[in-house]
């Protein structure tokens, strides 16, 4: 373009600006290289004339003149596979690396002989260590390992031999709360973790011993009959014991402290026909629930009295609740129907309220009107329990060994412990040897209701066995043992278990108490982390406020903890410290329960200790040392234990009645509590003028000028002063004055002089009251 350009421009110039113009572009042609395309119009070496130059085809990275294009030329695409491209770069790497001499070379195989050798070593190790563990698991398969019944998690370790890490993932593996060197583990907690090590754990054969009821035989139409038990059940008061009097022809009633019987009475009824049956007399006072409920439990058909003037009450209804929830059948006895004025169809419709449907209304519960003192009808409750126990087929085994309840249970004077025994099963007789609780008898003697010797005791017959090591409970199941030995282990591990369960109860205790420790040190430690964390900010700049400083945070956890602690503890609860003792075991359990259930948000009962029998010296000193009190029911202190009571200042009160030990205890916790101070205004009176009185020198004193207005001022009196309906201070009158004259009182519209014991500040407006402080005592 440029040779052509200056062609052009030299056509219309002198001949010699022409020459000197091609030359130059010539010289500008041969430095900027032969155009590619183009037709050039200048002259070249070695052609003459002006044509046309051929057209350069070939590959663009070379030129004409044989130099390189600066172009660029995509490059060929490659179209190997991964790995032949891999095997080419591995001989292009190998071509690059110099060539191995024989040194190199041989410190190369011999560098390769050694982690050869080193492979094999390590390969004989793992099997040796492969074969070591197999061996330990095989020895872990039949190796025993005896666990005692309370263990730490550390000392468990030791037992079983393995490190303590391994015994706290072993813990954590099976779930278990709290895995920590410390943690108390139950005998099954670390039978567990011992199995899991595929360990054998044992703790004690002996202690699994212990005697069961036999199973129910297979067909028992083929056993012989029994005597149906039946429960009298009702309200107190109602007439249950005067309807067994009535029915075994004696009189127990007369005889009964506060006319309401207080224990569970047991003895068999003879009906003309022959036929016996077993009554049960459970106490009808609130008290007594427990009793009530035990009847139920052992009982074949509960009798249900009810006064036919008194309807259903409190004690019926929860007779009645026993009664279905125990599954028994139930005969309703309408009593003291013989009265006038006495409708006894409203009893009935009142019964269908509470689910006793009778047989009257098109219910199965039968209903016979009777009198416990003329006998009216009570041939006819007779026949209907009768006729109810024969439709039950009641039956029993008779040659077996005896299995029965313990109904009551006692110490009597010249035969020691006797309890009151139901026999369900088998035949009992003197000199077997029998279990009941945690506590074991061989029969000496056994006699009737009547006092009378029993040579054996069949299916439901209730006797007094006598021969027993220790009082057993009412209510505890009776088993016959083999042998003395059987019984004694039997005793000696339900004992044990008894003491495991209470160490276990304390253990979680202790585990709950260890574990909020370190739920706190956690929370220390964070709220460290944190605070220098947040110092370590503020220091940078990265936060503008000053964190909160440490020993607040620390003592803010640390006043929740307390406050934690002192909503769980029960320190500030004022505590009626009590020994009760009773001449039955049931008797003794009722009034326990009674002496719980009285409490408040200020004071409760906890009895100390109690049991069946006289007050002795050591009840004494017991509650000589928990600062308590010792309460007898239907037993007595001699002289000698009282006068030990009152020389150590223990209160010692012994009851017949079980609403009278009641009304007591009540009035003894109201006399712990602190009294309920009530405040009440007796007069008032305003301030009309304040005059200064001179008194000694130039001393003067201000004197409140007032008018009665309601009520009677005393001078001895306390009084308080009011400013817009605000007390603004309370204390007593220095002096109350009539003009010169002082006055013991002012009555309504008399108008005096007031002054105050060590206050003057009182304005003309301000109201003055003569108050009365009274204290009430609080009532449970």
């Amino acid at each position: 373009m440029n040779g052509q350009r200056v062609l052009l421009l030299g056509s219309r110039c002198h001949p010699a600006m022409q020459r000197r113009l091609f030359t130059q572009s010539t010289l500008l042609r041969n430095k900027l290289g032969q155009p590619s395309l183009g037709r050039p119009l200048s002259k070249t070496p070695g052609h003459s004339d002006n044509k046309i130059a051929k057209t350069n085809w070939g590959r663009p990275e070379q030129a004409p003149n044989g130099k390189q294009s600066k172009r660029s030329v995509p490059e060929q695409r490659e179209w190997t596979r991964p790995a032949d491209l891999d095997k080419r770069q591995a001989m292009k790497r190998k071509s690059r690396q110099p060539t191995e001499s024989a040194s190199q070379r041989k410190e190369r195989k011999k560098k390769e002989e050694e982690m050869a050798l080193l492979m094999k070593q390590e390969e004989l190790e793992m099997q040796k260590l492969k074969a070591k563990k197999k061996a330990t698991a095989e020895e872990k398969q039949v190796r025993d390992v005896y666990i005692p019944e309370i263990i730490n998690v550390a000392n468990l370790s030791r037992i079983l031999g393995i490190r303590l890490e391994q015994a706290l993932q072993t813990m954590e593996e099976l779930e278990m709360d709290n895995p920590s060197h410390d943690r108390m583990l139950s005998s099954d907690e670390s039978s567990l973790i011992a199995m899991q090590l595929d360990m054998n754990p044992i703790v004690d054969e002996r202690q699994a011993l212990d005697l069961y009821p036999r199973p129910a035989p297979p067909d028992p139409s083929t056993l012989p009959s029994r005597p149906p038990v039946v429960t009298i059940m009702g309200h107190v008061d109602h007439g249950k014991t005067t309807l067994l009097d009535t029915l075994r022809k004696t009189s127990v009633a007369a005889g009964e402290a506060g006319g309401i019987t207080q224990h569970i009475g047991a003895f068999s009824v003879k009906l003309p026909s022959k036929k016996s049956i077993t009554f049960l007399d459970t106490p009808g006072h609130a008290a007594f629930s427990s009793m009530r409920q035990r009847g139920a439990q052992v009982t074949d058909i509960v009798v249900l009295v009810v006064a036919g003037d008194d309807g259903v009450m409190p004690q019926t209804q929860e007779a009645i609740e026993h009664a279905h929830s125990a599954n028994v059948p139930i005969v309703v006895a309408i009593n003291k129907c013989d009265k006038p004025g006495v409708d006894t169809t409203k009893v009935k419709q009142e019964l269908a309220r509470y689910n006793v449907h009778l047989e009257e209304i098109g219910g199965d519960v039968p209903a016979v009107e009777v009198s416990g003192l003329t006998g009216y009808n009570l041939d006819k409750l007779e026949e209907t329990i009768s006729t109810l126990s024969e439709i039950l087929e009641l039956k029993a085994e008779q040659t077996n060994g005896a299995e029965g309840v313990v109904i009551e249970s006692q110490v009597e004077k010249g035969r020691g412990n006797v309890a009151t025994v139901l026999v369900r099963r088998g035949t009992l007789k003197p000199g077997s040897t029998v279990v009941a609780g945690r506590t074991w008898c061989r029969v000496r003697s056994m006699t009737d209701h009547q006092g009378k010797p029993v040579k054996e005791a069949l299916p439901g017959m209730p006797v007094k066995v006598i021969g027993w090591k220790e009082v057993p409970m009412a209510g505890d199941e009776m088993l016959q043992a083999p042998d003395e030995g059987t019984a004694k282990t039997v005793v000696d591990n339900r004992k044990a278990r008894q003491q495991r369960d209470q160490q276990l109860k304390d253990l979680q205790v202790i585990n709950d108490k260890r574990r909020q420790q370190r739920e706190t040190l956690e929370q220390e430690r964070l709220i460290e982390r944190e605070y220098k964390k947040e110092m370590y900010m503020f220091h940078r700049g990265l936060i503008d406020s000053q964190p909160e400083s440490l020993g607040k945070r620390l003592s803010a956890i640390q006043s929740s903890q307390e406050d934690q602690d002192g909503n769980d503890s029960k320190n500030d609860i004022l505590e009626y410290r009590a020994v009760v003792k009773g001449d039955v075991s049931g008797t003794v359990e009722a009034v326990v329960d009674c002496l719980n259930g009285l409490r408040n948000k200020q004071i409760q009962v906890k009895v100390v200790e109690s049991g069946v029998g006289n007050i002795t010296e050591g009840d004494v000193q017991l509650a000589a040392a928990c600062e308590g009190h010792v309460i007898g029911f239907n037993v007595k202190a001699d002289k000698k234990i009282q006068a030990e009571a009152s020389k150590r200042g223990v209160g010692v009160r012994s009851y017949s009645v079980i609403y009278k030990l009641l009304e007591e205890v009540k009035d003894q916790l109201g006399d712990m509590l602190p009294p309920i101070i009530t405040t009440q205004v007796n007069g008032e009176a305003s301030i009309l003028q304040i005059f200064d009185i001179s008194i000694k020198g130039r001393e003067t004193r201000a004197v409140a000028g007032c008018r009665v207005t309601n009520g009677t001022i005393q001078r001895n009196g306390r009084v308080r002063i009011l400013r817009d309906k605000n007390p603004i201070w309370e204390g007593e009158l220095d002096a109350l004055r009539q003009v010169k004259k002082d006055i013991t009182e002012a009555k309504k519209g008399l108008e005096c002089g007031m002054s105050f014991a060590g206050f003057t500040d009182f304005k003309a407006g301000d109201v003055i009251q003569s108050i009365q402080t009274i204290e009430t005592k609080q009532k449970l």
